[in-house]
């Protein structure tokens, strides 16, 4: 068996409370210690000369697998979501879909809650399960039917499996493409409350609590939302909840002269709600912090904003934006670690995120200084529908190791 020491890198532990040194050793695909160890004569070593060593990030729901962007990115695991051409609502198709990264980064397919997506009647999870997915997902929607969503959550409680739901009251927001403001107004878009995510997420959770399910909110994004899970987490429930970059350093005005790049699911939401998602990532409320990676061409951006597809290309600016929340003082880079990597892979039920003696060996080395801007037309993804074009960003995955081996 191949061991590999890696020496002289600064060590973001997610279990640990700051930066430290010392050396990660690697048998095979795993890691075999960590700390102050001695290297063994036999080892290979590895001179990760200062940079971060930290955990492969774990990026928990994007629509698309698109290698160029995660090694980019340093995402070396991706939760699927199951909003696909063909929904993952049957085994054959979790099968292909675990299939899709090898040999360069680890697909985890989220099967579908129901079938074809339509919130009307269960999918085979069981069988799905069996197949490779580490999750249940209702997709892009919210399922209307609490019947059928209670149905869900005990099925998948069962299994246990999370259930990994969008939170927006589609009865409320209807067809809007901006949450309810001045802008919105401003600029004549159909739009909805932003109470529609707290309507779902009450619901939810109080589904979840008859239940005894876990559930994750994939993206939350309201002060409203925020306060909904903080009680639920307080009273012992089995919730967690996500967030991407757009909603921690976005507003509504983003979507000014009708820029669709901007338009996301759900839309950009005020200041205020935005200041309250930074608060809720430094309070520990929120758990993943996710790409939402879904990579957009002209035929789907290039229409009127009503009409154009939401979803931004987020696998590559993941980790830079991220380290945001480290320069501003919001987080320490060992908590960064815990909600890009350790957090996504515990809800999914992987030995990975970790420095763990037995968790999988995907690392990646972080500069977290290195300057560069973000290009729309020059990103690696399939498409480069970003809104943070042309910002100036700090930080990028310089090497990245999945399963013992560098890519």
């Amino acid at each position: 068996m191949n061991k590999l020491a890696i020496i002289n890198g600064k060590l973001a532990d997610p279990a640990g409370q700051s930066l430290g040194s010392g050396v990660i050793l690697i048998e095979g695909d795993r890691i075999a210690a960590t700390g102050d160890i001695p290297v063994p004569e036999d080892a290979q070593r590895i001179d990760a000369a200062g940079l971060v060593v930290a955990p492969g990030l774990v990026d928990l729901g994007v629509f698309a697998t698109d290698k160029p962007a995660f090694h980019f990115g340093g995402i070396t695991r991706a939760a699927l979501m199951p909003d696909q051409s063909l929904p993952l609502d049957e085994a054959g198709l979790i099968r292909q879909a675990t299939r899709a990264g090898k040999p360069d980064f680890w697909v985890h397919p989220i099967a579908a809650a129901t079938r074809g997506l339509k919130g009307t009647e269960l999918a085979e999870i069981g069988m799905m399960q069996a197949a490779g997915a580490r999750a249940v997902g209702t997709g892009r929607q919210w399922i209307a039917d609490s019947g059928v969503m209670m149905r869900v959550l005990a099925y998948a409680s069962g299994l246990g499996l999370t259930v990994i739901t969008h939170a927006e009251d589609g009865g409320l927001a209807g067809k809007a493409v901006a949450t309810s403001g001045e802008t919105a107004t401003r600029l004549g878009l159909p739009h909805a409350p932003a109470c529609a995510e707290a309507m779902a997420i009450a619901r939810d959770i109080m589904l979840a609590r008859v239940t005894g399910a876990a559930i994750h909110f994939r993206l939350v994004t309201t002060r409203a939302g925020f306060d909904l899970i903080r009680a639920a987490k307080a009273e012992g429930l089995k919730v967690s909840c996500g967030i991407s970059p757009a909603y921690l350093f976005l507003a509504d005005n983003a979507v000014t002269d009708f820029r669709t790049f901007a338009r996301l699911s759900p839309p950009l939401r005020s200041e205020d709600d935005r200041k309250a998602s930074i608060a809720a990532v430094a309070a520990g409320t929120v758990d993943v912090i996710t790409s939402s990676h879904d990579p957009r061409g002209p035929e789907d951006k290039r229409l009127p904003f009503a009409d154009a597809s939401p979803g931004m290309a987020g696998a590559e600016t993941l980790l830079a934006l991220s380290l945001n929340l480290v320069r501003d003082g919001h987080v320490s880079l060992n908590r960064l670690m815990t909600l890009l990597s350790a957090n996504p892979a515990r809800i999914l039920g992987v030995n990975a995120g970790s420095f763990a003696s037995g968790s999988a060996a995907d690392l990646i080395f972080i500069d977290p200084d290195a300057p560069w801007i973000v290009d729309s037309e020059k990103m690696a993804a399939q498409a480069g529908n970003t809104p943070f074009d042309r910002m100036p960003v700090q930080g990028r995955a310089r090497r990245i190791m999945k399963g013992g081996v560098f890519l």
